[in-house]
């Protein structure tokens, strides 16, 4: 079984976790819509995760809706001490899956509620808002009105941390103004490298960077750059893919998910792999960095 914890850790709120975590959002149906089609895989997976070492899980009530957070339920509860659960609100899901913004406060106070109910705690370790001003992606705007909700629920006891997803460094800024911020959650992988002046500026601010979508997505990472350094070190290239993240910055957290534990197994080997120079070097240049 691999140490994940050869990665090393960083800080998320008060908590120090290990760099390799876990994301449960393919646990829920086809595009991340109703029931898994295997609920007792799913538990296995999550079961396998902890067993493995993760001690970082990131989910959202709106996976689903509810099925992710009632599959941790179900598998884990009553959670292990060490364990710090990140979830996500700003979002809802239309009859047919669509994924519509959920801004007000109504709708924000409910989803906290609903992601407290359905993991079965009395406070979340980490809230991160979910900024979804435009569909492609980071789009400037104020999100004080958002975030001041989330605060105020943060002050209320029911949120013990706040982070922020698809945001630009400007907002970011702005979110620090109006209340402590310990994550931020955007797209960002081998390929996808927008985000790399965001991410030194957070890493010299001590926050921590939690990349989405760190093997590609739903459009996976394909390079011979890629493919030609994984078969030089003996390993998968999305295991390559995983390991050029956690040599990138010290605060970066990695959430990959699988709906299967011989996938699991997989991109949590990717926590001992040592990427030498020359490899980062070839790797670097595949997102022009």
């Amino acid at each position: 079984m691999t140490d994940i914890g050869t990665a090393g850790t960083f800080k998320l709120g008060d908590r120090a976790v290990k760099r390799m975590g876990y994301g449960a959002m393919q646990l829920a149906g086809p595009g991340v819509y109703g029931p898994p089609k295997d609920a007792t895989a799913a538990v296995e997976v999550l079961r396998a995760a902890i067993e493995s070492g993760v001690d970082h899980i990131d989910t959202s009530d709106f996976y689903g809706p509810h099925v992710t957070n009632q599959l941790i339920r179900k598998a884990l509860h009553p959670y292990p001490k060490d364990l710090t659960i990140v979830t996500k609100i700003g979002a809802r899901r239309g009859l047919e899956g669509t994924w519509n913004l959920a801004f007000s406060a109504e709708e924000l106070t409910s989803a906290v509620h609903d992601n407290l109910h359905n993991l079965g705690v009395e406070a979340l370790d980490v809230v991160n808002l979910r900024i979804m001003l435009d569909p492609h992606g980071p789009a400037e705007g104020s999100i004080e009105a958002p975030l001041t909700v989330l605060a105020d629920l943060q002050r209320r006891g029911l949120v013990r941390h706040i982070g922020l997803s698809n945001v630009t460094s400007k907002q970011v800024a702005q979110g620090r103004t109006i209340a402590p911020i310990v994550c931020v959650q955007n797209q960002y992988n081998l390929a996808h490298r927008g985000d790399d002046p965001l991410i030194d500026e957070l890493a010299a601010a001590k926050i921590a960077y939690v990349p989405f979508f760190p093997l590609g997505g739903f459009s996976p990472l394909q390079s011979t750059a890629l493919s030609d350094v994984a078969k030089k070190l003996g390993a998968t290239p999305m295991q390559v893919a995983l390991a050029w993240l956690l040599r990138r910055a010290p605060n970066i957290l990695l959430i990959p998910g699988t709906s299967s534990v011989g996938h699991l197994g997989e991109n949590l080997a990717a926590a001992a792999l040592r990427l030498p120079d020359d490899a980062m070097a070839v790797l670097n240049r595949i997102g022009g960095g």
